[in-house]
């Protein structure tokens, strides 16, 4: 079979990913632009030539993506959609402000609304950050453009629909009964959707009414704020703070999250020790560690998985808060960031865990332990780049009184959510290379892991090399198709491996500030498969079939950690 035309359609849309970064890049130092104008654009054409899996039906004219919207609007501040004027700010003192803080639910980052029209968004993990913000908001204004046009008839007058959608919606602000299937016709019709798929969002979306507005005020607010621009000029507009601009990609917030670990360590005579890095869910580690005797009398399971999926099942957090308290009291000490990283740091003195209490699947070499009583520095998932700027720092030797005290790093270890290119939800990714998407940066290495450490578990698993990509929403399925049946023979796709690994090569090649032979293992488990229907992140979320693999991945990092190498 000829795959000409399909390698010509890759090639197409990885050059309409260098021109979105480029656009992205040049508008960032400008300061500003408008959505609608000549750089917004240029934008929105590259993103619709690119045709993401993650946003679904972008490139219909008339359609409007609803599986798309939900996954962007749990990425961005709730209100967004009523503010035509977005600023992107670096940390800045609005912390301190009488401001709300708005906190989107599945994007950790601080978020301020000014007023009626301006959203302020803390941009403090890097760049990547700051293009998956613009990324989504570009999708955003694509479909409102979409909103417009279905809302307006050909001499410009708004249709009779909008003005129903508009009662509607003044109706639900004063918390006033409408006819909820009158209301699904309007929509369906203003969003070129059949009326089963508008019900079926609407209920989506209903169910995450604590962060989110309802269905028919975000389309609303969309269609209203791209018609005001279109007939009464009323420019939208995305602006970069100047301090923002300035402290962009010279690791300010990286450089003093790594100082307050290393100032916690030194201050609690650990500095020391043999340390093992963690790059993982917090939560996971403690709980395999801890889960099981602080909950003894409690819940009478002695497999973590069974107790951590009772754990992801107790809305009331009570059983979390015991494991919590158990924890700090034998070895544990939380972090909690104040650097603007948004990345909680757990530090576990092996010398005070009760092992002959804990989990018996976790091996421990007790001798090992007693003799050097290394340290686990256990940090929450980073963003993108904000892996490198975070681990290049925290691999640094510390300065203390004009001194410098090399760590004694033992091993990184990295645990992650990924997409896969040949599997399901829930298999596990044995990388053996990181290959970074649109460079010629790639990493192989020697991952200590190995497949067969994980059969007889009922998870499959594959190896090879992994992608890096710049942005998970800026993958269509020619992209990876190409990734994974070139000869890269790609596995899986993610957002940090790459930055993981020049991080600690440089550290070890380069700056000679660790051992050029420290341990790196790396696993990661399927959140999405992105080539299959229904599969990808915007479909939702993993739930708790990630438990299982999160589990096992985390128990086998446990096992390396707490056993000698000798």
């Amino acid at each position: 079979m000829n795959d000409e035309p399909s390698r010509t359609r890759a090639q197409e849309s990885r050059a309409a990913i260098e021109r979105i970064y480029i656009a992205m890049r040049h508008l960032f130092i400008r300061g500003s632009y408008k959505p609608m104008g000549m750089s917004g654009e240029a934008l929105r054409s590259s993103l619709i030539t690119l045709s993401p899996e993650i946003y679904g039906s972008i490139a219909d004219s008339e359609k409007v993506e609803l599986d798309g919207l939900l996954y962007v609007m749990e990425r961005l501040p709730k209100g967004i959609e009523e503010c035509r004027n977005i600023r992107l700010i670096s940390r800045e003192g609005l912390e301190s402000s009488n401001f709300k803080t708005i906190i989107p639910p599945k994007r950790v980052r601080n978020c301020y609304r000014v007023d009626e029209e301006q959203m302020l968004i803390e941009m403090t993990r890097g760049r990547s950050d700051i293009y998956d913000i613009l990324t989504h908001l570009t999708f955003v204004y694509n479909e409102a453009e979409k909103i417009r046009k279905n809302s307006l008839d050909y001499e410009g007058r708004l249709k009779r629909d909008w003005k129903r959608l508009e009662e509607i919606v003044k109706k639900e602000e004063n918390k006033k009964q409408f006819n909820f299937d009158q209301a699904n016709t309007y929509l369906s019709i203003l969003l070129g959707r059949t009326y089963k798929e508008v019900h079926e969002a609407g209920k989506k979306f209903a169910k995450k009414k604590e962060t989110l507005h309802s269905l028919f005020h975000i389309i609303y607010w969309m269609g209203k704020l791209a018609i005001e621009e279109y007939t009464q000029k009323i420019d939208r507009e995305i602006t970069f703070s100047a301090i923002l601009r300035q402290r962009v990609g010279h690791h300010k917030y990286g450089e003093l999250w790594a100082s307050e670990i290393k100032k916690a360590l030194y201050e609690k005579g650990l500095i020391d020790r043999p340390l093992h890095i963690i790059s993982a869910n917090p939560h996971s580690v403690m709980n395999s560690i801890y889960a099981i005797p602080a909950l003894k009398n409690t819940i009478k399971k002695s497999k973590i998985e069974e107790v951590a999926l009772i754990l992801s099942k107790d809305k009331t957090g009570n059983l979390q808060t015991k494991v919590i308290r158990y924890a700090e009291k034998h070895g544990l000490k939380q972090l909690d960031d104040t650097s603007g990283t948004n990345l909680t740091v757990q530090l576990i003195d092996t010398e005070k865990i009760p092992f002959s209490a804990i989990s018996k699947s976790i091996q421990v070499d007790l001798k090992y332990i007693k003799s050097l009583r290394p340290v686990l520095v256990v940090m929450d998932y980073a963003f993108g780049e904000q892996a490198y700027e975070t681990m290049d720092e925290l691999l640094k030797p510390f300065e203390f009184k004009g001194e410098l005290l090399p760590l004694n790093i033992k091993s990184v270890s990295v645990m992650g959510k990924a997409g896969i290119l040949e599997g399901r939800k829930g298999d596990i990714m044995l990388p053996t290379a990181h290959v970074f998407e649109g460079t010629a940066d790639n990493y192989p290495f020697n991952n200590d892991f190995d497949a067969s450490e994980f059969m007889g578990y009922g998870i499959d698993v594959v190896q090879g090399p992994m992608v890096t990509v710049l942005g998970t929403s800026l993958q269509n399925r020619q992209i990876l198709r190409y990734f994974q049946k070139s000869s890269w023979n790609a596995v899986g796709l993610e957002m940090e491996g790459a930055h993981y690994q020049k991080a600690i090569q440089s550290a070890a090649l380069i700056r000679k500030s660790i051992d050029a032979h420290v341990k790196v293992r790396y696993a990661y488990y399927a959140s999405d498969n992105p080539l299959e229907t229904g599969g990808t992140l915007a479909s939702g979320s993993l739930g708790v079939e990630g438990v299982r693999p999160a589990y096992l991945i985390t128990v086998r990092i446990l096992n390396k950690v707490l056993q000698s190498d000798d």
